[in-house]
């Protein structure tokens, strides 16, 4: 409750205007039943006179003067006034519905802002352990349930009190025997709110878990559509989201189960009453002389009972909605609340002549057990440098460059660049000064263009072009219809893995980072086309230390100097000739790719 009011605060005007309001038109509402009485009794009933009513005698005075006063007048005057204060209420109310919920709508969209801004600072290993369906509940689902929670609040925490509390005294306005009726039916009705909801509180925190799992089968299946129809994979996938949303379905039932025998209970408790109403009245018409009681004043009781009944009513929606949103508001609350694992420093670094340094780095994935990922890697990599890291799959090499930008923190030594520890670094800082270009390209729904400038919002459409051109991009681009400004669709549909690539080197090099990490960023390129792109990187970006992950030999055996990755640390360092003479490791890797290549040479020449 503590996080609503401090989010409540920016409204904190609107917040306490619109229960203000709703006293206007709960008090409308209370009049209105006793009104009735009156066109009752001396209206229609004509038992009497109206000025035996203090409140009869005093509104006919104003409005015709001094009496007598037919039963038509009677009828009419406070028809009238009843219409009129119903359309006070009505005004009031609206009031009260519009101040409530741009109260919580501000809430919600501040709420929503904050935690999508915790989630863009979460590390790579914070957004693994909530997983991505379980942000996108707590970003949607959670918020908007503490939204609905906080409209309610407003609009019901003083409605539902009032009702009751003047409800009640009204009714033993009336006749006190009324007010022991509806003492009589609170302790039944406190009992079945106090056993319903204590049974139901613990679940919804369990169907919100639930949520999560349906919503990351969804997220797992519309991101891999390809994969799931090139397998022929869709009843498989359908039977899992069909499980994970019978879950849901039962978790939904079991609660609702228990809320179900709510209404009925109240409805049942609620009935009795009117009836023990109805029947003291009718008793008391018909067997004591002088009580004042009347069929408009047994009106008056029925409704002020359903309206005190139906203020129960409401509390147990209420607590039904607290009991949600609390569920809500500690997930919500876990995320906003997540300490940061990677911590930004004050450094902001300078130029130097070794750009990046690794020193008995050690690595192992939170929560993993076992051998690290990585042990005891040492390697410097000079300014300009083309440094190239080669091994097996699985070897750690993705690992290995994932720390120069601090998507993960080393477990032992440290990683400097251009010689200060990274850690020590401004995170914006250090990762302004790197560009890193994965080899699942990720591009995202817009123009050409637009993507190429994530890498530099105030590109000029020149530095576009340019990069475009020295990621061997340009040449397609120009052939699509509306070039540059070509839409793309979501994570590049509509391209080649190749064109993706390319896209995602040029959205790299338009920033002229100092650093360029290229993790096997070219595996979809023809060796044409990539060693291009070696060279264009050559001349236009000279000054720039490019650090390349390949798995085939042809793409780093140019580069200045290679690494072999085996077994999680570096067996050997040194150019392609070097490494030939000293790495067996490498000479390996090399005779198999070369005997593939032979085979498949072999096998076109036999088809020729």
């Amino acid at each position: 409750m503590k996080r609503i009011f401090h989010y409540l605060k920016p409204y904190t005007f609107l917040a306490i205007i619109s229960p203000l309001l709703m006293i206007g038109e709960v008090a409308a509402d209370l009049c209105l039943p006793k009104f009735m009485s009156i066109i009752v009794d001396y209206g229609i009933n004509a038992s009497g006179d109206v000025s035996e009513s203090p409140l009869g005698s005093t509104v006919m005075s104003i409005i015709h003067g001094a009496g007598p006063y037919s039963s038509m007048e009677v009828i009419l005057t406070f028809g009238i006034l009843m219409l009129l204060v119903v359309l006070v209420g009505g005004f009031f109310g609206v009031l009260c519905a519009y101040t409530a919920a741009k109260a919580s709508q501000g809430l919600g969209d501040d709420l929503r802002c904050d935690a999508y801004r915790k989630v863009m600072s979460l590390s790579i290993e914070q957004t693994d352990k909530f997983t991505t369906g379980s942000l996108v509940t707590r970003m949607t689902n959670d918020i908007t349930m503490i939204v609905d929670f906080t409209e309610m609040i407003l609009r019901m925490l003083v409605r539902s009190p009032m009702f009751f509390i003047g409800g009640t005294i009204m009714l033993c306005t009336l006749d006190i025997k009324f007010g022991v009726v509806l003492l009589c039916s609170l302790p039944v009705m406190a009992l079945m709110l106090a056993i319903v909801l204590s049974k139901s509180v613990p679940m919804f925190g369990k169907i919100q878990k639930k949520l999560d799992r349906v919503n990351s089968v969804v997220q797992e299946n519309v991101t891999g559509a390809r994969v799931v129809k090139a397998y022929v994979r869709e009843d498989y996938e359908y039977d899992r989201f069909r499980q994970a949303n019978a879950e849901l379905r039962d978790a939904n039932l079991r609660v609702h189960k228990l809320m179900a025998v709510m209404h009925p209970v109240l409805t049942v408790v609620m009935n009795a009453a009117v009836i023990a109403v109805i029947f003291i009245g009718g008793f008391e018409i018909d067997n004591v002389a002088g009580t004042g009681m009347s069929a408009g004043t047994i009106m008056a009781a029925v409704t002020y009972v359903t309206q005190v009944i139906m203020s129960i009513m409401m509390v147990t929606m209420l607590f039904h909605s607290i009991s949600r949103a609390m569920a809500s508001i500690q997930r919500v609350g876990e995320v906003l609340d997540a300490d940061a694992v990677i911590l930004s420093g004050e450094e902001k670094g300078e130029d130097g002549e070794i750009a990046v340094s690794f020193r008995n780095v050690a690595f192992r994935y939170p929560s993993a057990t076992g051998r690290p990922v990585l042990h005891e890697v040492s390697f410097d990599v000079k300014r300009g440098e083309t440094f190239a890291i080669i091994g097996a799959t699985g070897a750690g090499k993705t690992s290995l460059i994932s720390l120069i930008p601090r998507f993960y923190d080393a477990t032992e030594g440290e990683v400097l660049v251009n010689g200060v520890p990274i850690k020590e670094y401004d995170l914006s800082e250090l990762r302004s000064k790197i560009s890193y270009v994965m080899q699942k390209s990720e591009l995202f729904s817009g123009t050409v263009s637009e993507n190429i400038r994530w890498g530099k919002e105030d590109a000029s459409d020149e530095e576009v072009t340019a990069a475009a051109k020295i990621a061997q991009a340009d040449g397609f681009i120009s052939g699509f219809a509306e070039g540059y400004n070509t839409y793309i669709a979501e994570k590049g549909a509509s391209l080649s893995g190749g064109q993706k690539q390319r896209m995602s080197i040029a959205r790299a090099l338009v920033r002229k980072p100092e650093i360029i990490l290229l993790d096997d960023a070219t595996s979809a390129l023809d060796l044409a086309t990539e060693a291009n792109l070696r060279r264009a990187l050559r001349e236009h970006l000279a000054d720039a230390t490019v650090i390349m992950i390949a798995q085939r030999i042809a793409s780093v055996r140019d580069a200045d100097r290679i690494a072999v990755l085996e077994n999680g640390t570096v067996s050997a360092i040194g150019s392609h000739d070097e490494l030939m003479r000293t790495s067996a490791t490498y000479r390996e890797i090399y005779r198999s790719q070369m005997k593939q290549v032979e085979e498949v040479q072999k096998e076109v020449a036999c088809d020729e």
